[in-house]
């Protein structure tokens, strides 16, 4: 037997929705969707804004554009830019991308491996991008039981890829005697 999970009511369902949406929405479409009619929508839409607006909220429910959709409220402009900009400090670093891009193109790949490729010691970076969720580990090696690491779905997500097959090829951006220089080693 199955749980039969409630439909959520009409204030619960319009907040859900104009959570995830990066445009403002029209009432007729929101009607559509809760399957309700459109005064009904426009009524419930008001009465959110202005209790958010009587509640102090840091966030309004504006009609804009022909739709409705929440914004920051002006007051707390001032905290948002700070989040933005301090979340830019957050970035990987170049350290952090070129051991994502070794694990990206030569998955499973062991740490040793990827030290390989780099010419430096990747551990710290390694911990890293397995702690942000890019990177996971892919089993062990068969020889010498080190840990093999691939991308993790999230990286995929936040690359905007559906797979690994849409990654970019490299040949491009490899210097012309990259025959020689694999020869040398």
């Amino acid at each position: 037997m199955t749980d039969v999970v409630p439909e959520p009511d009409l204030y619960a369902g319009l907040e859900a929705i104009l959570l995830v949406v990066d445009e403002p929405v029209a009432e007729m479409t929101l009607a559509q969707i809760l399957e309700r009619p459109t005064d009904e929508i426009a009524a419930a839409l008001r009465k959110l804004s202005a209790e958010y607006t009587e509640a102090g909220r840091g966030f309004d429910l504006r009609e804009v554009a022909g739709g409705w959709r929440f914004y920051t409220r002006a007051e707390c402009a001032a905290l948002v830019e700070r989040f933005v900009r301090d979340g830019q400090q957050t970035r990987l670093t170049q350290a952090a991308l070129e051991t994502l891009a070794v694990v990206a193109y030569r998955q499973p790949v062991s740490r040793a491996r990827v030290a390989a490729i780099r010419g430096v010691n990747s551990d710290g970076v390694m911990r890293t991008l397995v702690t942000r969720g890019l990177v996971e580990e892919a089993g062990t090696e068969p020889e010498s039981q080190a840990l093999l690491y691939r991308t993790s779905s999230y990286f995929l997500e936040r690359m905007g890829l559906r797979d690994l097959d849409e990654l970019p090829e490299l040949a491009p951006f490899l210097p012309d005697d990259v025959e020689t220089l694999e020869e040398h080693k």
